[in-house]
């Protein structure tokens, strides 16, 4: 049996997921605020392919220029969709401003998503332009991170460029389906 989170080390993504992210995301980030587009898709040995897009509206989700704060509430609706269509969160690509650099902030890593092998891009520039996502940080939940040998905790590790190009392949492909979640209550 395999486990919801299993050892995910390939993620393969739709070079028009990236562009439509960074779209989303400047919608916000024109407003001088932070972005977010959630990745959903599939896994199976040891490979993730994202297959859908979610952008988050409503009073649930709180944007501003250094931080972005959803509602728990919110992220059970993502279950929801993510249920329906049979497929899970595997990650997410959120924006920060040209001060806040692509490692990701205090907030991200104290109260983003901390699940095993979850994938977390920072764009730069509040996504005001599409770049290619060897521009952007890119971040995975480790379950355990080593140091010099040492297991330590779980933690977010930024992947070196190297790491990136062996861990993503962003690939041709038609559009995703976006899906909104959230609203007026």
């Amino acid at each position: 049996m395999n486990s919801y989170f299993a050892k995910t080390t390939r993620w393969r993504i739709a070079e028009t997921a990236i562009a439509d992210s960074f779209f989303e995301m400047a919608l916000d980030g024109r407003l001088g605020n932070e972005g977010i587009v959630l990745w959903l898709g599939r896994d199976q040995d040891g490979r993730a392919e994202v297959t859908h897009l979610v952008k988050l509206r409503g009073p649930l989700i709180y944007k501003c220029p250094n931080q972005i704060r959803i509602d728990p509430a919110l992220f059970n609706e993502v279950a929801d969709v993510a249920i329906e269509r049979k497929v899970r969160l595997l990650g997410q690509i959120h924006s920060h401003g040209s001060a806040h650099g692509l490692d990701l902030s205090f907030s991200d890593r104290s109260y983003g998503v901390k699940a095993p092998y979850y994938l977390s891009l920072v764009a730069p520039n509040y996504a005001r332009s599409v770049v290619p996502v060897s521009a952007c940080g890119v971040h995975v939940f480790r379950p355990t991170r080593r140091y010099l040998f040492w297991p330590g905790p779980p933690a977010y590790v930024r992947l070196t460029p190297s790491e990136v190009s062996r861990s993503l392949q962003i690939v041709l492909g038609p559009s995703l389906p976006f899906i909104t979640v959230g609203g007026q209550l």
